[in-house]
């Protein structure tokens, strides 16, 4: 991490902190929730481009990323159902909540739209969870840091694929450059979030568990940055935000897209394959 911060804001690597401080479950499952659903939503996103991807083999790059986003999303939610202990599992975490009681960034809710509005909207999720996910490899809660392990090695490619084709479109025809430089300006405004620490994520940053959001903020810009300017387009300027999906503030997009992942568990309750 590069950006310099307080002793208590930054995340204490090697697990030198005693285990009389380790955070309380509760906090705990707040936090790995807020991480299993952003990644379960925007595997929920890629699975909509199959069948309807450009071509045959961005319906397969799309849908492997979905997979692996689908397997990070239910470890995680796993992990948080037993932090909690509330007797919920992945299944029910996943397909049995309301729109409010999910803390996803916004970022990942926004609309597929077209093929530059995906790529971009990944492109900007995926720079950020390699930054996110090298953190947590040095949690002091192991078990999160064992996911964060698997997880940033499946994001490294996903980055790959996201940054390869926005730098096609971005330095491709006219057209793909314009449409795929207003993805980034609409997108934008909801990176903020990403960075924006609450009073959850300064304890848990106190406590070693995970990392003060700040932080990742020049690493993933760097990243960012690299791509851009391999695709000629222009990083926007800072912009006013106001949504907070972490804090369970949504738009309707969320509750469509719930609508569709969530309608066979409630329609037959408990039904197996």
């Amino acid at each position: 991490m590069s950006e310099a911060l307080p002793a208590q804001a930054q995340m204490t690597a090697g697990g030198a902190i005693g285990a009389s401080s380790l955070a309380p479950d509760a906090d705990r499952a707040k936090y790995v929730l807020r991480l299993a659903d952003t990644s379960l939503i925007v595997a929920q996103q890629l699975g909509a481009w199959i069948g309807q991807a450009p071509a045959l083999e961005e319906d397969l790059g799309l849908a492997n990323i979905a997979l692996d986003l689908l397997g990070q999303g239910r470890l995680l939610l796993a992990y948080a159902g037993e932090l909690e202990g509330r007797g919920r599992d992945e299944d029910a975490l996943a397909f049995l909540r309301e729109p409010s009681e999910f803390v996803n960034v916004s970022l990942a809710e926004q609309p597929n739209g077209d093929f530059a509005d995906t790529v971009m909207r990944q492109l900007l999720l995926d720079a950020w969870q390699i930054e996110l996910f090298e953190a947590l490899e040095r949690s002091r809660d192991e078990r999160l840091g064992q996911i964060a392990a698997k997880a940033v090695k499946e994001t490294r490619y996903h980055l790959r694929y996201s940054g390869g084709w926005v730098v096609r479109l971005g330095d491709g025809t006219a057209e793909s450059h314009e449409r795929t430089q207003q993805a980034l300006q609409r997108l934008w405004p909801y990176t903020a979030e990403l960075f924006d620490a609450d009073p959850l994520e300064e304890a848990l940053a106190a406590a070693g568990i995970g990392p003060h959001p700040a932080a990742l903020a020049a690493g993933w810009r760097a990243r960012l940055q690299e791509v851009l300017a391999e695709a000629t387009l222009i990083l926007p300027p800072p912009a006013s935000f106001r949504w907070y999906g972490k804090r369970g503030e949504h738009n309707e997009h969320l509750g469509h897209l719930l609508a569709e992942m969530q309608i066979l568990q409630r329609t037959y309750p408990g039904a197996k394959w």
